[in-house]
């Protein structure tokens, strides 16, 4: 079990949302301090304040940071130039829209990014560099383990985050590394992501998206932190977990090999 108590925490998206009840529940639970990342500087700074308020002075740290710029880097150094390591970074940033005009905004911040964050703390981190080893929480979905034609491109940059963090988080590399990688698909969660507006690859599917949405079992942002924690505390490097439908955070890593498996047979066909 890892215990999230004493620990330095790095969450990107952390200013609503998932990420906002992410860092309030580490908060909670006694993290030592917690980077928070985001573009909303009104909403990050009150975040920082409500948890400094609450639990004590310097456990939150707000960094304003479009994660497809400098301004990453600049947070990871000025938070490791503070504690000297971090513990557990959580790549949560992300953009639902297949839109013509951004779409490859998208790309960058939901697979570009996540990747950039997720070697910088690989390599901070690392047992065999100098590092004390950690944890990256990179955020997938359910459409990663699924195909969908609504959203072709946002299933595209999923997926991609799916199979990267199964490779990084491979045993070959966290015996060697200490470092921990784990993929958390999440389902449909009541957050701006879903409420918000949803660009899609043309003008008939957009018109599809809301129905097909507000159709879907939804959970709330308290049932995805919940999940989320449980994975941060129970899951091995490699592992994938699902969390969705309010339903307990299930680890479904056996399954994800298993059908990487079966598709790997083709090839020896």
């Amino acid at each position: 079990m890892f215990d999230v108590k004493d620990k330095i925490f790095l969450v990107t998206g952390a200013a609503a949302g998932i990420g906002k009840g992410v860092a309030c529940a580490l908060a909670e639970k006694g993290a030592k301090h917690i980077a928070i990342l985001d573009i909303d500087v009104k909403n990050g700074k009150a975040l920082e304040a409500e948890i400094n308020c609450q639990y004590g002075s310097d456990i939150a740290k707000f960094h304003k940071c479009d994660v497809t710029t400098a301004e990453l880097d600049a947070a990871f150094d000025a938070t490791f130039k503070q504690f000297g390591y971090i513990d557990v970074v959580i790549n949560n940033a992300g953009i639902m829209n297949d839109g013509p005009d951004f779409y490859l905004k998208a790309l960058e911040v939901n697979v570009t990014s996540l990747i950039r964050s997720s070697l910088k703390a690989y390599n901070l981190m690392r047992k065999d560099n100098g590092g004390k080893g950690g944890t990256i929480v990179n955020i997938s979905s359910i459409v990663g383990l699924m195909q969908s034609s609504l959203l072709p491109i946002y299933s595209a940059a999923k997926s991609a985050v799916l199979q990267f963090s199964n490779c990084l988080g491979a045993e070959q590399t966290h015996g060697r590394t200490g470092v921990r990688v784990l993929a958390i698909c999440f389902g449909t969660t009541d957050t701006n992501l879903i409420n918000g507006y949803v660009g899609a690859i043309d003008d008939v599917i957009e018109n599809i998206i809301p129905q097909a949405l507000s159709r879907m079992p939804k959970q709330g942002v308290d049932d995805a932190v919940k999940g989320l924690l449980v994975a941060i505390e129970k899951g091995q490097s490699g592992d994938t977990w699902l969390i969705t439908s309010g339903k307990p955070a299930e680890n479904i890593t056996q399954t994800v090999k298993d059908s990487y498996a079966n598709l790997s047979k083709t090839m020896m066909n």
